[in-house]
């Protein structure tokens, strides 16, 4: 039977920490709009920040849906599964916030993904998540598979482009600014990337 938790600790932020994807799933007011479900896999691109919060880098791609939704009303829900290990599913719903390059927290955010080189994959904002319900469920029907390795097409493309090429890569797609919708994504041109600020203390 699923349970609920007030918090992200101990065996369930370890969990959440394991896995090595993990999916986003937003939708706009409107009952006519398009739903968004998007698959986060790039190692050391999420963390926990807090007990009630996580954060995760948001990377270049063909459409800006779930930074458009959240921006419109903040609705997140983050699911992780167990595709190796005990049967297992964790859900966090909560409210979302993409805090974009020129945010004054983003430097001091990004300090937490030390191990990513967010020049490599285009990093457009920073999910923030604050949890308003944890659950998990038993995941007794999620197949095992097995976890090779990330793939290297992603940085492969996108660490060749400088902030004004990535800017103008993403000033050509049709659902970026403005979400498939019409609701208003990220926003263009793109500011510089800020260096990460070590957190205080």
């Amino acid at each position: 039977m699923g349970k609920t938790y007030e918090r992200i600790d101990g065996r369930l932020r370890a969990f959440i920490e394991e896995q090595h994807i993990f999916f986003a799933a937003t939708a706009p007011l409107d009952a006519e709009g398009t739903v968004n479900l998007s698959p986060k896999g790039v190692s050391g691109s999420f963390a926990v920040l807090d007990e009630r919060t996580v954060a995760y880098l948001d990377f270049a791609g063909s459409t800006a849906e779930t930074i458009a939704h959240l921006r419109e009303n903040g609705r997140v829900t983050l699911m992780w599964c167990a595709f190796q290990g005990p049967p297992n599913i964790v859900r966090v719903h909560g409210r979302g916030e993409p805090v974009f390059r020129d945010d004054p927290r983003f430097g001091e955010l990004l300090s937490h993904f030390p191990t990513v080189d967010p020049t490599a994959h285009g990093l457009r904002a920073i999910i923030v998540v604050t949890a308003g319900m944890i659950r998990d469920s038993c995941g007794f029907a999620v197949p095992y598979m097995s976890y090779d390795e990330d793939r290297s097409l992603h940085a492969d493309r996108f660490r060749r482009d400088d902030d004004a090429s990535l800017s103008a890569y993403f000033e050509k797609k049709p659902d970026i600014a403005t979400s498939m919708d019409g609701l208003p994504g990220l926003p263009l041109p793109l500011p510089p990337l800020p260096v990460p600020v070590p957190p205080a203390g």
